[in-house]
């Protein structure tokens, strides 16, 4: 708790008005690779308590859309349309797409991670499976030369995973944030969909 109070980056984010510490990760991210872009449609898997919807709001303005999903409930976000439910789950994927209506995505960003257990095998495989379902997500809707951006944490099943990810785009590179904590072994892999 001590570490969390001290941090610079909520301390940041309390001040500039962000929900959490994460929103630096994207901003950082994106300001290093541009993956956001004015009008483009986003899907933000696992976004409450919503720093990632907040950034992606801000800079795909007005003609964009971003579409949030999380189990947890989010408050509003100005042009942030949110869907409660576990991504998981079917019929939550089948509300995302219906929100779509036909309009392909340019972007997928996906900070998700499961509720930790404390046992680290079964904590890693519950973390591939999700980056593993919003890679499927990603494929399936992300227009052609569209972007994945998705969590993963270093482990058993991360080599294969970067393998999958290289079937289906042209680039994979991966990122650390200065704003992730150095002891933390989640880093994030960008992916950009082959034309």
């Amino acid at each position: 708790m001590n570490e969390h109070v001290h941090d610079p980056y909520v301390q940041r984010a309390q001040k500039e008005g962000y929900r959490t510490r994460a929103a630096y990760k994207l901003l950082e991210m994106d300001d290093r690779d541009r993956i956001l872009k004015p009008g483009m449609v986003v899907v933000d898997l696992g976004a409450a308590p919503g720093g990632w919807s907040q950034v992606a709001a801000s800079r795909v303005g007005k003609s964009g859309s971003v579409i949030a999903v999380d189990i947890l409930p989010l408050c509003i976000i100005d042009n942030v349309e949110f869907i409660q439910g576990d991504f998981c789950d079917t019929a939550v994927v089948a509300r995302i797409e219906g929100k779509l209506g036909g309009r392909k995505i340019g972007l997928v960003i996906s900070d998700m991670a499961p509720n930790i257990s404390g046992i680290s095998m079964t904590d890693q495989a519950r973390a591939m499976n999700l980056a593993e379902l919003a890679l499927e997500f990603a494929v399936r809707n992300l227009q052609s030369g569209g972007t994945f951006l998705v969590k993963v944490f270093q482990g058993i099943g991360y080599e294969d995973f970067v393998k999958l990810m290289r079937g289906h785009f042209s680039r994979v590179m991966t990122r650390k944030p200065d704003s992730s904590r150095d002891r933390s072994k989640e880093l994030y892999l960008l992916g950009t969909l082959k034309f």
